[in-house]
């Protein structure tokens, strides 16, 4: 569909191309799923990419919100924009062509936000973009090989380099260039030409160049539909291919057998210098490594036998945390058919997004599926998608934990109605509240029973947060300043303090006066000490027969996190 062309690069055209490569991988997800052969025949190549696409269109909404919502209503910059972009890729890429990707974003970024964004755009900026963005994929990934994605980012910088003109003019170079290097990559790589397809990951790019243009040209390229060798899957007459594993990888890494056993996947905090130390180690521990990032957050991948000396590597170098372990012959949507027993499903399982590694242990020891989001990181629609598969039951009850996730969690217990799985979704808009839908939840009764139960549960709930104000700003209780200790209940600022301890006995009393049974407290690990035995002698002298639960919440954002029932 037609729209509106951007003339030039800006915040805009940033949010316009996000979407529109979003809605090109939501298309082309399953043929780019099918036709994923290499490094592992794990076909996951196009979901990967569109979770990746869809973290950064998330990241850039964020930014546009943030502005809108503040009180000169102006717009956030290119850089603003592209930084955003680059950011919401790196947390949220997933598997190896996910993880390039976010890498080919970082490196458009670094150019794009240079002196503010408004040296770089025109297309001489695209253009410089484009062989950034190549340069420094190419130099993420440990043993470069020819005929993947890192082949086509190559060929579309090196068309861009030659285009004069506007962004529209380098667009179309680009997209074309990719387009060709793509029907090129079976002649590079034996096994793409075996199985009769080009590189998935190249595809996925093709269609994310494509979604540029477009946001140039108010159309998309004719040469997407016209040049079906170039940027459709399968392919019929191809070049004799090379014989022999593809330079830079062992037997066995294109998917067949005798291939590390686990992919490993964690965002990593740590610096630059143990970064270098960490490519050295996993580089010895496996293939297909991938480290991207900078700034003293990375996002590392790898396919290993040892997933545990992986993470260990993490942890000597930094803080590794949203780690994601994969076995490849145990993935219930890609194993073969004979290959190993199904698991059974369960009748009924829980997922719950929760704010903070102790609480996600919390949950997950009471037997649901937690989706940890860190402060500023919430996860996407296709990451809860991705648990409700992962619980493999037959009903699963959704727990987002946050208002601002109700319609992320709608959009995925659709998609996964779609897939057959029966999903209902309890609009829980705090982790306490879903703390008291867990605590009545039962199997074995009817779905629809638990359902209204845990529903009723976490609706008695009142849930109040203690956060630090990040900057001035009108609220309920008065205007507060920056590094104000703020009491939030039920979403609405109610209390604005000095002292932590101070502002939380406010809160706490304000939601007591109306009447509980139990007082949760969940402490993140910035709250002051003794702030938890402090409130609960409190509720001991003031309020008679309520008791109180203390959890540790870990890096949840908030100070502290109250639940009254």
């Amino acid at each position: 569909m037609a729209h509106a062309p951007q003339t030039f690069l800006d915040a805009l055209a940033v949010r316009t191309w996000c979407g529109l490569a979003l809605a090109a991988l939501g298309r082309a997800r399953e043929e780019i799923d099918a036709i994923n052969v290499y490094p592992v025949a794990d076909g996951d190549t196009g979901t990967n990419l569109y979770l990746t696409v869809e973290s950064a269109a998330t990241a850039v909404e964020a930014v546009f919100a943030g502005y809108e919502a503040g009180a000169d209503g102006g717009a956030p910059s290119l850089a603003d924009a592209v930084r955003a972009m680059a950011h919401g890729a790196l947390i949220g890429a997933r598997g190896n062509s996910g993880t390039i990707l976010a890498q080919l974003l970082r490196g458009m970024a670094q150019v794009l936000a240079a002196d503010g964004g408004a040296a770089h755009s025109g297309g001489e900026g695209l253009r410089l973009a484009l062989r950034r963005a190549a340069d420094s994929a190419r130099l993420a990934v440990a043993h470069p090989v020819e005929g993947t994605v890192l082949s086509v980012a190559s060929a579309a910088a090196d068309a861009a380099d030659g285009a004069e003109g506007d962004c529209v003019t380098v667009a179309r170079a680009a997209h074309r260039g990719a387009c060709e290097a793509l029907a090129a990559t079976p002649a590079q790589l034996a096994v793409l030409a075996r199985a009769g397809v080009v590189d998935a990951g190249g595809r996925g790019l093709v269609a994310v160049l494509a979604a540029l243009v477009e946001t140039f040209a108010g159309e998309a390229p004719a040469l997407l539909t016209a040049a079906p060798d170039a940027a459709h899957a399968r392919v019929d007459a191809l070049p004799e291919a090379p014989d022999g594993p593809a330079e830079g990888c062992a037997d066995g890494a294109d998917g067949e057998d005798g291939g590390p056993a686990f992919e490993v996947i964690y965002l990593l905090e740590a610096e630059d210098t143990a970064v270098a130390r960490l490519r050295r180690r996993l580089d010895a521990l496996g293939d297909s490594l991938v480290v991207v990032g900078g700034d003293g957050l990375w996002n590392v991948h790898v396919h290993v036998d040892d997933a545990g000396a992986a993470v260990e590597a993490g942890v000597e170098a930094g803080r590794p945390y949203r780690i994601r372990i994969t076995h490849f012959g145990a993935g219930d949507a890609h194993a073969r058919v004979g290959e190993r027993p199904l698991r059974e499903r369960a009748q009924r399982a829980v997922v719950a997004v929760v704010p903070g590694e102790g609480l996600a242990g919390l949950y997950t020891e009471a037997g649901a599926t937690a989706v940890l989001a860190r402060p500023g990181e919430p996860p996407a629609s296709g990451e809860l998608v991705e648990a409700v598969r992962r619980a493999h039951a037959r009903e699963v009850v959704l727990l987002p934990n946050d208002a601002e996730l109700r319609h992320t969690a709608a959009a995925a217990a659709e998609q996964a109605r779609a897939e057959g799985i029966r999903v209902a979704l309890i609009p829980t808009r705090s982790a306490v509240q879903g703390i008291a839908a867990l605590a009545v939840h039962e199997p074995g009764r009817r779905f629809d029973e638990d359902v209204v139960s845990m529903t009723s549960a976490a609706g008695a709930t009142r849930h109040a947060e203690v956060v630090v104000a990040e900057r001035q700003s009108w609220t309920m209780a008065g205007i507060c300043q920056a590094g104000d200790i703020l009491g939030l209940v039920d979403g609405d600022v109610a209390v604005i303090g000095a002292d932590v301890t101070e502002t939380a006995v406010s809160v706490l009393n304000r939601m007591l006066s109306a009447g509980g049974e139990l007082v949760t407290l969940v402490l993140g690990d910035d709250a002051p000490e003794g702030i938890a035995e402090h409130l609960e002698a409190r509720v001991r002298e003031a309020y008679l027969a309520v008791d109180t639960v203390v959890y540790r919440g870990g890096r949840q954002g908030a100070l502290l996190l109250i639940g009254v029932e």
